[in-house]
């Protein structure tokens, strides 16, 4: 049974929007103010413009492979199942840990109302992922709805947010000036980590390519829902912060648990921190309502690929939606929430993501079609996206680069297990005659690690054509 493509271009862009914005803008402002002062909005702009070639990056490979499971679907591909297994691999994992963080968040924030017990955390844990679960199971176009709504509604307070604020400091220009001097007060020591986390709260656009066979044209959704999103999210993100740095001394930010409501609370009273405190809730929900779209898509892709258990495939016979990989995720991400601690549920997760578009740039870099003049900067894009990814993963702590590390390696013998027969016995010759293999590899073009020699080779033909037509200038 095949998905029903209900997915307009509307839906796409909400997910996309809906899948960053989320608890991340709500909390991540104090955090990087306690790292590095009113230098955090600048960390802002940086992360917008890394992720954006990240983003650009993945509407291009969407062009190319417009298929259902996303970058698992690109590498694969470009290079070969056992790279796109590994990708979908770590997207996967990724995504999972995501989906606790906002089940977390969500009861953080309601506790803003009123304090609750522990059994009643689990409790407001298990309705939360249960019923977007079930809105997910009763169909893509139920859930898109969904989330259309969800996404414009937690979209409000942050523009109401934005105007009230903007207009307040326009008439106090003293009030700005003090909270946003001296700029530096902290040195660039906190960079790398501020960067990571508000890196962090960019991510999910990788998220609109994954239901791609629930979508209307494809190839011409994503690449513009991926486009009109982010330049969405950038907007609000930077005049969020900007707003929350210039109302309120980084100093305080930095000991909030809820910056967000704080400068509510200073712009309109106890009326402002309530309109924040829903939108903290409902933004919550949108993201993990995308997540959960998303997420369960790259699960029923690998399986359907005979990569993953076959259970995930499973198509329920009336909504046409992967109903086992929802209930699975579900009931995995309800543990991590109760037994998790959201910092290193976030930190584990970028570097997961950044492993898998580490791997997704690459696989641009052989994707593309140079007489493709619809996609500007595809011949460079997909190499500064590299050197991102590869920054993302030096950035992260050791405990999540070996963690991270041993989880990526786990996924070897679990591809072992359900790959075909074929490519098992492929796997088993590239580790038993190393030389052997490496010849031959050279002579096939879409086997293993051909093509990432060939990368090599061609950047390295690259740059010796520039050094050689610069010589012959001089």
């Amino acid at each position: 049974m095949e998905f029903k493509r209900e997915l307009t271009l509307f839906d796409v862009i909400n997910i996309v929007i809906g899948s960053i914005v989320g608890a991340d803008i709500y909390i991540a402002s104090a955090l990087t103010a306690g790292l590095v002062g009113p230098f955090a909005i600048m960390i802002w702009v940086i992360a917008a413009i890394l992720a954006s070639v990240i983003a650009l990056v993945f509407a291009y490979c969407s062009y190319y492979v417009p298929m259902v499971g996303g970058p698992y679907a690109y590498v694969s591909a470009a290079f070969d199942d056992f790279y796109g297994f590994l990708t979908g691999w770590s997207m996967w994992i990724a995504e999972m840990i995501s989906l606790p963080v906002f089940a977390i968040a969500f009861v953080r924030y309601l506790e803003y109302l009123k304090p609750l017990g522990y059994f009643q955390e689990i409790v407001i844990k298990a309705l939360f992922i249960v019923v977007l679960t079930t809105v997910n199971i009763l169909g893509v176009k139920a859930a898109g709805r969904v989330n259309d709504v969800l996404t414009i509604i937690k979209l409000l307070p942050l523009m109401m947010l934005i105007g009230v604020g903007t207009a307040f400091l326009i008439t106090h220009p003293a009030v700005l000036a003090a909270n946003y001097l001296p700029f530096v007060p902290l040195g660039f020591s906190g960079f790398g980590t501020s960067l990571v986390l508000v890196f962090w709260a960019y991510a999910g656009f990788e998220l609109g390519t994954l239901p791609a066979a629930e979508m209307q044209n494809p190839r011409r959704t994503i690449p513009r829902a991926i486009a009109i999103g982010m330049a969405i999210v950038m907007i609000l993100y930077l005049s969020t912060n900007f707003v929350v740095y210039g109302t309120v001394n980084w100093k305080v930010l930095a000991t909030s648990n809820a910056p967000l409501i704080l400068v509510g609370t200073i712009l309109m009273g106890s009326a402002g921190a309530l309109i924040m405190m829903v939108g903290a809730l409902v933004s919550v929900s949108g993201s993990d309502e995308s997540g959960t779209l998303g997420t369960a898509r790259l699960g029923y892709a690998m399986s359907i690929d005979g990569l993953f258990p076959k259970a995930f495939s499973i198509i329920h016979p009336t909504y046409g939606t992967p109903v086992v990989a929802l209930v699975v995720q579900g009931c995995i991400a309800f543990i991590l929430s109760i037994y998790s601690d959201l910092t290193q549920l976030i930190s584990f997760a970028v570097f997961n993501l950044a492993f898998s578009f580490l791997l997704t740039c690459c696989a641009l870099v052989v994707l593309r079609d140079s007489s493709k003049k619809a996609l500007p900067g595809q011949n460079f894009l997909p190499w500064v996206g590299i050197l991102i990814s590869l920054y993302l993963l030096f950035a992260t702590s050791i405990f999540d680069k070996l963690i991270g590390g041993l989880v990526i390696l786990l996924g070897i013998p679990i591809y072992l297990f359900f790959s075909p027969k074929q490519d098992i016995r492929h796997l088993k010759e590239m580790f038993l005659s190393e030389e052997a293999i490496f010849f031959r590899q050279m002579e096939r073009k879409n086997r293993y690690l051909a093509n990432f020699i060939q990368i090599i080779h061609r950047g390295y033909q690259k740059v010796r054509g520039l050094f050689r037509d610069s010589s012959q200038n001089q």
